[in-house]
């Protein structure tokens, strides 16, 4: 209990320090920013809420903002920034959450309670293993259930969120317009073309597996 106690007093102040930096990073850009401020405290909502439950808006504004940063409306060092920023204040508060209620909540009678005992159980072996590739690639509040500790977590948390928003960030950034451009160029109905050929492709592979598999 008293280790608990520790590990939630510890996040709560890694996370009133990231809530610090993010606000003296706006408070003294505020006057320079490279678009309009409200859009990067958006993007940092959004990125908190999609790493602390694991799916969200995050995603698809930072890819907006890079694309956005391409085309010289907003600054890509401060949406980088405030997407990571965002990300890992949100992956301490996921990973707070899965501490302190994800084992009851998993273990709880009811439907297919087996089942996610042996899950649970499979992912004891994973952390035990591979915690840093396991808190890289699984939501925050998946490592809580599993109880990673803090002097791993953290750190790890932090280069997952590097990772994500330098590389969806910068991915966007660098691909993002030249695609926004060849859209405008095909338009709806060409969109709606490609659309219908690629429905078509699925289609006539997802029938030819069932013939295999008949």
């Amino acid at each position: 209990m008293d280790r608990l106690v520790h590990a939630v007093g510890s996040v709560a102040g890694v996370t009133a320090l990231t809530a610090a930096a993010l606000h003296i990073h706006l408070s003294l850009h505020f006057h320079r920013f490279h678009g309009p401020p409200f859009d990067y405290v958006g993007l940092a909502l959004a990125a908190a809420v999609s790493w602390t439950i694991g799916i969200g808006p995050g995603e698809p504004l930072l890819i907006a903002a890079a694309v956005f940063s391409a085309k010289h409306k907003l600054d890509l060092s401060e949406v980088l920034l405030t997407a990571f920023l965002g990300a890992n204040a949100g992956g301490i508060a996921g990973w707070a959450i899965g501490l302190k209620a994800g084992r009851r909540i998993v273990g709880a009678r009811g439907p297919l309670r087996q089942m996610r005992l042996r899950a649970l159980e499979s992912g004891e072996r994973i952390f035990e293993r591979h915690a840093v590739s396991a808190v890289v690639l699984t939501p925050s509040w998946v490592a809580g259930i599993h109880r990673v500790k803090w002097p791993l977590y953290l750190p790890a948390n932090a280069l997952s969120a590097a990772i994500w928003a330098g590389g969806i960030g910068g991915g966007a950034f660098l691909i993002g317009p030249p695609v926004a451009d060849m859209i405008a160029d095909i338009g709806t109905v060409g969109l709606i073309v490609i659309g219908c050929a690629i429905a078509a492709g699925a289609a006539g592979a997802l029938a030819r597996r069932r013939r295999r598999a008949r």
